[in-house]
């Protein structure tokens, strides 16, 4: 590994104390002073509280696999209509090279906007053979700026109720445009995880739904859902997973079709590779069996 790049660390490197703060953190529950103090009573040796802060960011230096430039796919970025009067806002469209009319995956981010992570997460999808458009909910404030503290800000500034339409238009624009073939599903992360299963809720004809650790819909909306669900679950996390019992009860009882795995020793986050809590043996199955669920209601 470059001089220029640090070591990796693993979850298990950070007592699960420091884990359950971060999370805190990276959700707005605590701010970075309260994480600092929190941390500091678990610091050891040279791994200080700053230390773990900084090890447990992002580093999008770890996790690209599809460059930007890479000859199977092609990519912009693209404005579409906002229902917020006529104002416009904009995502990261992606599809493979060879062009033509391809069912459409919306991809949703976590709450800090469309960063290295997501895009790279939407040209994989592309090389899979998929027409994915990413929308980044920070594009009415100007984008995400390149700093995640800085578009945590950001994003727990924005209007929620209008960044949700924002997003519902995100997916109803990639059905729209003339190299999608009108058939969509949802992919989404953290936020995003709850994002996909709104639009399950918002969208009948939603042609599947893939919630990662994301907020569950009341149970009352579940009856408004036909798309598949194929939703995805750490096991240490426990502000999401309390809504699980009650979903799942909604989805058995409106007969609905859902496949929901709870997948062992991973954190909140584990899909993401750019941060310590990333999981590979947890997240490469995933990957796997998300692709096949996108065959077998896509294609």
């Amino acid at each position: 590994m470059s001089d220029n790049i640090p070591e990796r660390r693993k979850a298990s490197d950070f007592p699960a104390g420091v884990l359950k703060l971060f999370d805190g953190y990276v959700h707005g529950d605590i701010g970075r002073r309260e994480f600092l103090d929190g941390a500091a009573k678990f610091a050891v040796g040279g791994l200080t509280a700053a230390a773990m802060l900084e090890s447990l960011r992002p580093n999008f230096a770890w996790a690209q696999q599809v460059p930007r430039d890479d000859a199977r796919i092609r990519s912009e970025y693209l404005s579409y209509p906002s229902p917020q009067g006529n104002a416009t806002t904009r995502g990261y469209l992606t599809r493979p090279a060879g062009g033509g009319r391809r069912a459409g995956v919306v991809v949703i981010h976590e709450n800090r906007g469309l960063n290295p992570y997501i895009e790279d997460v939407a040209r994989r999808l592309a090389v899979a053979g998929y027409t994915a458009f990413a929308p980044d909910a920070l594009a009415a404030v100007g984008g995400y700026p390149g700093n995640e503290e800085q578009a945590a800000r950001m994003f727990a500034g924005l209007d929620a109720a209008r960044r949700t339409e924002d997003l519902v238009a995100a997916a109803l624009s990639l059905k729209s445009h003339p190299e999608c073939n009108g058939r969509i599903a949802a992919i989404g992360f953290c936020f995003g995880g709850g994002i996909a299963n709104l639009l399950a809720v918002r969208l009948p004809d939603l042609a599947a739904a893939v919630p990662f650790y994301g907020v569950q819909p009341a149970a009352a909306d579940v009856a408004r859902i036909n798309a598949p669900i194929l939703a995805h679950y750490a096991s240490n996390d426990e502000r999401i997973n309390s809504g699980i019992a009650a979903f799942e009860s909604a989805l058995k009882a409106g007969s609905k079709k859902y496949e929901l795995h709870i997948y062992p020793n991973t954190q909140h986050g584990f899909h993401n590779d750019t941060t310590p809590r990333y999981d590979q043996a947890a997240a490469k199955p995933v990957e796997e069996r998300t692709l096949a669920f996108f065959k077998e209601h896509l294609m």
